[in-house]
């Protein structure tokens, strides 16, 4: 009895509880907080297949990404009933989603017309340097003061001109007004609201803001730059904020509750860490590094090869606030590379003990341009590279120059940031896998010369939805007032060492990336083989030694012979 009582008063003391669909690349989770101390509860994951049909494509399946989050839900429910958890206490629930992935469904039958094309797709290649070669100057910044992003084939817009060109199904249903396109986040709010019967199309203005149709400054659908790509508006969600009732859920154990926050992946990791003021940031440490920079109510462009984009638009009449962001491409995957290819290390959490053993790269320097510099350089010709080697190097000095290089690669963005910015950033939150490496860490506050926060909760991005979800008006559990707002415990990293040492060993760095440049220079020609002229300094030298022997030969031929030599 005296349980039975201390559990149901317990319930009570919970309070209005907030849940988030995180739906991200390689997995769906479902996570359930608690409005008031942002404690997570309970949640599921379930990881998602991807499918590589041809070199550089990766797609996955809608009605797998659909599936696993009814599973989490199903099975987060499951496990709170089990902790005496009344799931009735959920007030709300927000999405969170991979960013730029894109679907095509049939509003009719609530069909997939193709696979959904996931962000890292490269197939659009050729419709990107078709589109860059219409453009004035042939340049890819050419649609930049609209969209704040360069055409490139990350975005949502190259996505869906590939599948209306290329898929039969989809190309019909866009001429018999049948087809509805949408990132993961509208896909999965139109079928969790009724599907057909009903569904709620719609997406947020941090999804529109990486699709290419969406205008920054009219935060809504561009005529123009639908025109651009020649895709039909109608087919297009409602752009709507980030936190509001954009529909209830229409059947599972949460049947009736509001979905009212919808964030892509990084702008909820910049909500979830509170980032709400002019020039804070937080940066993701996955596969590869998404640093994110609140710029305010202006957008920013950037002169340093960073993208403008849409922080988060927490309610109808709240206004917008903008961001700049900078990607590395390989973070993480550095780890999985020493692993997998070169078989120094086992697992991650050895790569921290390796490098920990030494306290010290030894001079050496690691590159990992594997596939290319992203920001700030956007430099494909990149190659990675190894530099400073000597015969007392060993894997201990690799390993820790391996962390170094995702630290350095981190600073060069943060320096873009502040020069476009103007004003230096103070410290850094810091969120993702990788932030469990305690070394890595100190090394970044070493290399950035200033703090690095690192909350004890790290499920931030899922923190963000929820957090947008309580906040919206008609649900209104969660204040998102500062004084309001619970103090998440966390850890900071101070600088140990002194600036000196660590502009020094910086400056070796830039080094070490000017070396990695224009490594793929050539490229081939018809016949397979590699032309001399592909590379445009040989070119010149060939060309201007051939000039100056015909020249040679020329004016031999007319000044007549000194004989007395």
């Amino acid at each position: 009895m005296n349980g039975t009582m201390a559990a149901s008063s317990h319930r009570i003391m919970l309070g209005p509880l907030v849940a988030a669909i995180d739906q991200g690349t390689s997995s769906t989770r479902f996570l359930v907080f608690n409005s008031k101390t942002a404690e997570l509860l309970s949640h599921h994951q379930v990881e998602i297949k991807q499918s590589f049909p041809k070199e550089g494509w990766v797609e996955e399946d809608p009605k797998e990404i659909l599936q696993s989050v009814y599973e989490c839900i199903e099975r987060t429910c499951e496990k709170l009933t089990q902790l005496n958890i009344d799931i009735s206490n959920i007030k709300a629930i927000g999405v969170t989603n991979q960013r730029e992935t894109t679907l095509v469904w049939d509003k009719e039958t609530g069909e997939p017309l193709y696979n959904a094309i996931v962000w890292l797709d490269l197939r659009t290649q050729s419709t990107v340097e078709r589109l860059i070669n219409k453009t004035p100057g042939r340049n890819k910044n050419h649609l930049k003061h609209k969209t704040g992003l360069p055409i490139s084939t990350y975005f949502s817009a190259v996505k869906l001109r590939w599948l209306m060109d290329n898929v039969d199904k989809v190309h019909e249903a866009v001429v018999s007004h049948r087809a509805m396109f949408g990132t993961v986040d509208s896909w999965l709010i139109w079928c969790l609201t009724g599907g057909k019967s009903g569904g709620v199309h719609c997406t947020d203005v941090t999804n529109a803001s990486r699709t290419m149709l969406f205008n920054i400054h009219t935060m809504d659908w561009d005529p123009e730059l639908c025109k651009y790509f020649g895709i039909p508006m109608e087919i297009l969600p409602r752009v709507r904020s980030s936190s509001e009732i954009y529909g209830l859920m229409k059947s599972g154990a949460l049947s009736g509750i509001p979905i009212s926050g919808c964030l892509g992946d990084q702008s909820a990791a910049l909500v979830g860490q509170m980032c709400f003021k002019d020039g804070q940031a937080k940066n993701t440490y996955g596969t590869g590094c998404f640093l994110l920079r609140n710029t305010g109510a202006k957008p920013v462009m950037s002169d340093h090869g960073l993208l403008t984009t849409v922080a988060y638009k927490l309610g109808r009449d709240k206004p917008a606030c903008y961001a700049l962001e900078g990607s590395v491409a390989i973070a993480g995957a550095v780890v999985r590379w020493l692993q997998d290819n070169l078989g120094i290390i086992g697992s991650s959490e050895e790569l921290e003990k390796l490098a920990a053993s030494v306290g010290t790269s030894y001079g050496c320097y690691f590159v990992p341009a594997f596939s290319g510099l992203y920001a700030p350089y956007w430099e494909p010709s990149a190659r990675g590279i190894i530099c400073g080697l000597t015969q007392f190097t060993n894997k201990s000095h690799l390993a820790f120059a391996a962390l170094e290089a995702v630290c350095f690669q981190t600073r060069e963005i943060l320096d873009a940031m502040n020069q476009d910015s103007g004003i230096p950033l103070t410290q850094l939150q810091v969120d993702g896998g990788m932030t469990s490496n305690r070394l890595l860490m100190q090394l970044q506050a070493d290399i950035l010369c200033i703090p690095v926060v690192k909350p004890s909760m790290p499920e931030t991005t899922a923190l963000g939805a929820a957090m947008a979800a309580g906040a919206a008006e008609g649900v209104s559990v969660w204040s998102l007032n500062p004084e309001d707002l619970s103090e998440v415990t966390s850890e900071k990293f101070e600088p140990q060492i002194n600036p000196e040492e660590s502009e020094f060993r910086y400056a070796r760095w830039k080094k070490a990336v000017e070396k990695s440049m224009n490594w793929e220079t050539t490229e081939p020609v018809c016949n397979g083989e590699t032309s001399i002229f592909s590379s445009v300094p040989l070119g010149f030298y060939i060309m201007g030694s051939m000039l100056m022997l015909i020249g040679a030969k020329y004016i031999s031929g007319h000044v007549p012979c000194d004989k007395s030599e």
